[in-house]
């Protein structure tokens, strides 16, 4: 039997426009960045908006990085995620505490990939997300090292583009393909022709 075909994530969402184009071209699911550091920081209120707009069928993910359980709850809720995705070095408890809220992408990295996924494994609630080093900065992983240990039904990102997804897609097989930089005109803004581009390309592509 074939591979179902992979779910696409349009991360680094920060506006109802952005959110409504990446919707209507075919984007399964929406990243709102929570973590203060980041470039594409979004308030609760404005994802909470862009999550509105594009309806229930739509997953709408939290992104956050070592921020305390409380500030991952209420920021979560006040933005009516659907999910949340936890980057950083964060205990096994902690991660456990927000599953039991939500559903959970747990960001690992290519160093960690096999004792990390591992550790998930069996955990409904935890899906682990392969991603680079330095999150958002368009750099691709190599693929081909990660064969072996890439996790079946995990998630991928870091440096995915339209030239590159089918590519990633072919070799690793992820339950869902991420992208933010590659996307984007600028920082936080989206570049519609490479959103659409971008989707098509992964719909075009066979596991």
């Amino acid at each position: 039997m074939a591979d179902p075909m992979p779910r696409v994530k349009v991360c680094g969402t920060t506006s109802v426009q952005d959110a409504v184009h990446a919707a209507q071209a075919g984007a399964d699911a929406l990243g709102f960045i929570f973590a203060p550091i980041s470039k594409r920081l979004v308030s609760p209120q404005v994802a909470r908006a862009a999550g509105l707009s594009v309806g229930p069928a739509v997953a709408r993910v939290g992104v956050f990085l070592d921020q305390g359980l409380d500030e991952v709850l209420r920021t979560a809720e006040l933005a009516r995620v659907s999910a949340v995705q936890l980057h950083g070095p964060l205990s096994e408890a902690f991660v456990r505490a927000v599953a039991n809220f939500y559903p959970v992408l747990r960001v690992l990295r290519p160093a960690d990939l096999a004792a990390g996924a591992e550790v998930w494994a069996g955990v409904p609630a935890v899906t682990p997300m392969l991603d680079a080093p330095q999150p958002g900065g368009g750099v691709p992983l190599d693929w081909e090292s990660l064969r072996e240990t890439f996790p079946p039904g995990a998630w991928l990102a870091g440096g995915l583009g339209p030239w590159n997804v089918a590519g990633a897609i072919r070799v690793l097989r992820p339950a869902c393909v991420d992208a933010v930089s590659q996307l984007e005109a600028r920082p936080g803004v989206k570049d519609p022709a490479k959103v659409t581009a971008f989707i098509g390309a992964v719909r075009a592509t066979t596991p």
